[in-house]
């Protein structure tokens, strides 16, 4: 451990001891726990000069050691395990690693709102442990990622549950809810619990899906966004991760949205998530955005005028050093009052209180059980297992090659160059990992005579192939596996593609080996955003396919497993894969819907108008399945106008969502019942159901994980709210229903519903 880390924690500790002799002396009120948290936090703030003040308003909150009050940092990350990135977590002490989770992109292929609670839910218990053994400095987790993969060639694409926005704010919810100690089903935790786990963030608010391509990028791009696209698509994920989820931060994003910088944008922090959405947590900047605001974008003409606009709107921390720079100036030059920074003092202190850290000692806390014990535990490394198995997803099995026969494979090529690496099976925002294990040693445990080749001579680059030995490697074996794809190099943070295919020379290489090979070859994908492989679709060389995202510390396991079919592929595709001319599209135009008189084809499952690789949903078993709505479903919603507000739509037929109001909406809804057949072999299957306007849209109405075993049947019970699932943004941001026909579809089956006004 540094002596710099030591010292940190050192100060720490000694800051606890303080906090817990005040406290019992009763010292000062805020640190009596029997009163309200927000008399506590008036409080501390009171008391607080404006230096001091100051000194809070970034990631790296200082200590105030006249009051016993220890530094804080507000910046850690959790993505998908507790991560070495960010500054509140070091590995160099009694823990050294943490459970490294598939990347977001592929648990959100599993389409199981439970198993990403579990996920969340240990990513909390580690991060509390950390903090226990005095290896972390704060319990605040800039986590999750809920903008939608909106273009195929975003670089943090990986990070997301897709690009669906009810798939994206169930995630969202169902991550904050496990991270911060909340029950599955929520309300176990009040706004004023002093019991969260750790803190979650909604990040980044709003319409933050570019990082660098071509000569746009993050720090500079104003996305122009239309109040009808707002309302669907960008907003949704974030109103649900608040007031659902209930999550205690919101990130604010660096780009501008129609000319204004998020987080200098007092309609969309304030009014919206405060106001609108009730919003009670604290509001981070992305790192440096307010300095970006002066420097960059020339938004403000002083740092000062970036400082007032950013705390003005709502933001509270700054990420970065700005407000520690210009804070004090701010107010002596009269742009920022300090009653202003009180404001944003008192959101920072109430999460700080809630989690427990001015109670006393944490460790005589509900969680001061949590240790190295529960970090890397076998109850843990299991969950990371199951994740990746159910999310990887079967795009092909021609001839139903797999799975294989454990008996009859006697020997295997693994040709790629994502097939002999631990490190980019973890994808980005990655901690240290408890276990490792390659693809090629997985399937080695099945099969002893088991090969490895990189194919590509400078990894997945692939500018040159050593096509020779490959192809003489390929030749010698039962069966070939090619592991290609993507890593790090390619999409990542700052870095966005500018093309949908394999990378370099990969493609020649899968052909050459499948014309060579025996039998028709495995092609696995190790990628987070889409590649267009059209080509191995088409190819009866190319006999099955396998996305496995960037499947985590446990994906080499997990993918062997399904391989040999000890494990049923039950994963569905949170993203539609484009075809490499959709490289022709300009990842910075914003819209959602297609424009035909331009040739814009619109974006994602909701409004494309194009061809497509691979469709939102599609994922193949091992089984097949079929389905039908049980007779009862109701087939007629009514929406008496009379019954609605005043408020009209302008359109014939249309009423207001806003109008009808939310009693009524709440009377509408209704059960959809599917019954499943499992027509084969026992498996873990998805349920996709979506609500269908007309020719032009459909959205998902909700999803289910059954297991039904061979030949099984079961039933599957969906919550229609019409309000939600029936109604549409119009030009001016507004959500209508229309009178007329409209459907539920599951499958091949679809159910017509009619709504009557």
């Amino acid at each position: 451990m540094s002596m710099s880390m030591s010292r940190r924690i050192g100060v720490l500790i000694i800051s606890i001891l303080l906090l817990g002799s005040a406290l019992g002396d009763g010292a000062y009120p805020f640190l009596n726990v029997s009163l309200p948290i927000s008399e506590r936090v008036n409080d501390v703030v009171s008391r607080l000069r404006l230096d001091e003040k100051v000194l809070q308003l970034v990631n790296g909150a200082a200590e105030i050691p006249r009051l016993g009050i220890s530094g804080y940092e507000w910046w850690s990350e959790g993505l998908h395990g507790v991560s070495r990135h960010g500054k509140g977590v070091s590995f160099n002490g009694t823990i050294t690693a943490s459970t490294m989770f598939p990347q977001v992109i592929l648990t959100a292929a599993s389409f199981d709102s439970r198993l990403w609670y579990h996920i969340a839910q240990a990513i909390g218990r580690e991060a509390r442990a950390m903090f226990n053994a005095g290896q972390a400095r704060g319990l605040s987790f800039w986590a999750p990622n809920i903008n939608l993969l909106r273009d195929p060639r975003w670089g943090r694409g990986q990070e997301t549950p897709g690009e669906d926005p009810l798939l994206v704010g169930d995630y969202s919810v169902s991550y904050v809810r496990g991270i911060q100690g909340d029950s599955f089903q929520g309300g176990k935790l009040h706004q004023n619990s002093t019991q969260l786990q750790a803190s979650a963030c909604c990040k980044h608010f709003v319409a933050n899906d570019l990082d660098n391509w071509k000569t746009a990028n993050r720090y500079t791009f104003d996305a122009n966004v239309t109040q009808q696209d707002l309302a669907d698509t960008y907003l949704p994920p974030f109103q649900k991760c608040v007031q659902q989820g209930q999550a205690t931060g919101i990130m604010c994003a660096y780009n501008r949205v129609n000319g204004i910088p998020n987080c200098a944008d007092y309609n969309l922090l304030t009014k919206t998530a405060r106001q609108a959405w009730s919003f009670k947590g604290y509001i981070a900047s992305d790192c440096d955005a307010v300095a970006i605001m002066h420097d960059v974008q020339g938004y403000s003409k002083l740092p000062e005028d970036a400082v007032a606009s950013a705390l003005k709107a709502g933001m509270d921390v700054n990420c970065g050093s700005y407000l520690k720079k210009y804070t004090k100036s701010a107010v002596q030059m009269n742009k920022l009052t300090e009653a202003e920074i009180d404001r944003a003092l008192e959101n920072l202190f109430t999460i700080r209180m809630r989690l427990g850290l001015f109670n006393g000692n944490p460790k005589t806390g509900i969680y001061g059980n949590l240790g190295p014990k529960q970090v890397c535990s076998k109850e843990h490394q299991t969950l990371a297992l199951e994740a990746a198995r159910n999310g990887i997803v079967l795009l092909k099995n021609s001839l139903n090659i797999l799975p294989l026969s454990k008996s009859e494979t006697t020997s295997i090529a693994v040709i790629g160059p994502n097939g002999n690496t631990t490190q980019t099976l973890l994808g980005n925002y990655e901690g240290v990992a408890c276990k490792n294990i390659t693809i090629f040693k997985a399937l080695k445990n099945y099969v002893k005579n088991t090969q490895y080749h990189q194919g590509c001579v400078d990894s997945v680059n692939c500018t040159s192939i050593a096509v020779d030995e490959a192809v003489g490697m390929a030749k010698a074996v039962d069966f070939v596996i090619l592991v290609m794809g993507l890593d790090q190099s390619q999409e990542r943070e700052k870095h966005d593609r500018v093309e949908l295919g394999l990378p370099g020379k990969q493609e020649d290489l899968v052909l050459a080996v499948a014309r060579a090979a025996k039998k028709p070859v495995l092609l696995v994908l190790v990628c987070g955003g889409p590649v267009d492989v059209s080509f191995a679709k088409r190819d009866e060389k190319v006999g099955g396919i396998l996305w496995a995202g960037y499947p985590g510390e446990a994906g080499g396991t997990a993918l062997a497993e399904i391989i040999f079919g000890d494990h049923n592929p039950g994963g569905r595709l949170p993203m539609t894969w484009y075809p490499k001319e959709f490289s022709n599209v300009a990842m910075t135009d914003m819209r959602m819907r297609p424009d035909p008189s331009s040739g814009y084809p619109g974006r994602t499952y909701r409004f494309y108008k194009g061809k497509t690789v691979y469709d939102f949903g599609y994922g193949l078993s091992y089984s097949t399945h079929s389905y039908k709505f049980v007779s009862g479903t109701q087939n007629k919603v009514f929406i008496n106008p009379n019954q609605a507000s005043h408020e009209t739509a302008s359109g014939e037929g249309q009423v207001l969502v806003s109008g009808i109001g939310v009693e009524l909406c709440e009377r509408v809804k209704f059960s959809a019942v599917v019954e499943v057949q499992n027509d084969g072999r026992a498996s873990n299957h998805t349920v996709l159901l979506y609500a269908k306007w007309d020719s032009n849209g459909q959205q998902l109405v909700g999803f289910k994980r059954v297991s039904l075993g061979a030949m099984e049947r079961g039933e599957v019970k969906f919550v229609v709210k019409p309000c939600e699932h029936f109604s549409r943004a119009n030009e001016d941001g507004l959500m209508v229903m229309e009178a007329g026909s409209h459907s539920l579809v599951v499958g091949d089956e679809e159910h017509i519903i009619n709504i009557v006004m």
